[in-house]
């Protein structure tokens, strides 16, 4: 509500008159920190802009190579529809006559495309498969008249179609400028693509687990192995489970850093297979025999206890600095890990680069990958080993 103006002047002249007292008391004041730095920005916009640049790199999913290729076009004839009445009767008898086996993602008929065609909309007819490249037979060889009444149609036309359902939306808006397709959307692969499946909280998180995993990946270095560090964290309580950082080099082969952080999950579950004694570094959290992960599925019984845990890293996430191998993928699928989060791609890699374990569909367990968290610290890491 405004102040009436007589009240407006009067709060306006006490207001001069408390600035004039403060600047009074500021000349008899020591000058502080902040008097001196007078061209510093306030603290809370100095700390936001921390966070950005820490933030700056950016995670990407790990996709199927069906969901992360370009789509591939077929040739197909299609005739554009005269009479619009007719439509319904020639899309059942084209169905008919040309069944569109495979390609069921395919809609049969689409607006038109030229806005100068007095024709409304076009039909798919049927593939180019057995026809000579680049010719068009006429309506009569395509539609037989025993089999379908072509009244209603055009002459037909070549075509570009999608070999296969998109998979991700960049995959749909390019199958759909060819030829309208059907589409069922994955929103989380969506968010993820384009950058907004984690929140700040959520990346700022990540980071500081890459951040431990670098750090231990440099300490295990310092004493002659690989500078390859992992963080395993259940990410139902953030709690960070088991680090590691690669043995293979004083202590045995197999133990590359993922190997160590499944074997020391295992440790504090009773089990385990390896000794680190001499890597005072390799370590597990002790509340992970009370704290056994999220969503768990997979458990097994000791026929010589009534006790039942979680199937070792089951619904943990794990953070390593370069992408896992074959073996220490494998070990993952064995392990029924839920996510995995690795900072730089390696040649070898079974997770992206060479491989991509966690998409193959006769697995028994499948999990999530995402890569590129501080990719540039972790890839210096490899450039030190080298």
């Amino acid at each position: 509500m405004l102040q009436p103006r007589g009240d407006y002047l009067t709060a306006s002249r006490v207001s001069q008159q408390k600035c004039c007292r403060t600047l009074q008391m500021k000349e008899h004041m020591p000058p502080s920190q902040e008097d001196h730095d007078v061209t510093a920005e306030p603290r809370c916009k100095r700390r936001r802009s921390m966070e950005s640049e820490s933030c700056s790199w950016n995670i990407l999913p790990v996709l199927s190579e069906e969901a992360s290729r370009e789509i591939e076009m077929l040739q197909a004839y299609a005739a554009p529809v005269l009479n619009k009445k007719e439509t319904s009767r020639l899309l059942r008898e084209v169905s008919a006559l040309h069944p569109l086996e495979g390609l069921r993602h395919l809609k049969r008929v689409r607006a038109r495309r030229n806005r100068e065609s007095p024709h409304p909309l076009e039909m798919l007819l049927c593939l180019t498969l057995g026809k000579e490249e680049g010719q068009v037979p006429p309506l009569s060889e395509l539609l037989p008249e025993e089999k379908v009444n072509c009244f209603g149609l055009g002459q037909p036309f070549l075509v570009l179609v999608p070999s296969c359902p998109p998979l991700t939306r960049l995959q749909f808006q390019e199958a759909s400028a060819y030829w309208p397709t059907s589409f069922h959307e994955n929103k989380q692969v969506t968010e993820a693509l384009t950058g907004q499946l984690f929140s700040k909280e959520e990346k700022a998180r990540m980071q500081r687990y890459m951040e431990q995993a670098i750090e231990v990946a440099h300490q295990g270095a310092e004493k002659g192995n690989e500078a390859v560090g992992a963080v395993l964290v259940n990410p139902a309580t953030e709690e960070v489970l088991a680090v590691g950082h690669d043995c293979r080099r004083i202590s045995n082969p197999l133990l590359h850093a993922t190997m160590v952080c499944i074997d020391l999950v295992a440790c504090a579950q009773g089990g385990g297979a390896y000794n680190f004694d001499s890597c005072p570094l390799c370590s597990f959290a002790a509340s992970v025999k009370e704290a056994p992960g999220i969503g768990v599925t997979d458990r097994f019984d000791d026929a010589d206890s009534s006790s039942i845990l979680p199937y070792i890293c089951t619904g943990y996430d794990l953070y390593i600095t370069r992408e896992p191998c074959i073996m220490c993928a494998m070990a993952l699928v064995h392990s029924r890990i839920q996510r995995v989060f690795y900072g730089a791609p390696s040649p070898d890699g079974a997770l992206g680069s060479r491989y991509k374990i966690h998409t193959q569909k006769d697995l028994n367990h499948h999990f999530q990958v995402f890569r590129g968290i501080l990719e540039e610290q972790c890839q210096q890491l490899r450039e030190k080993s080298q």
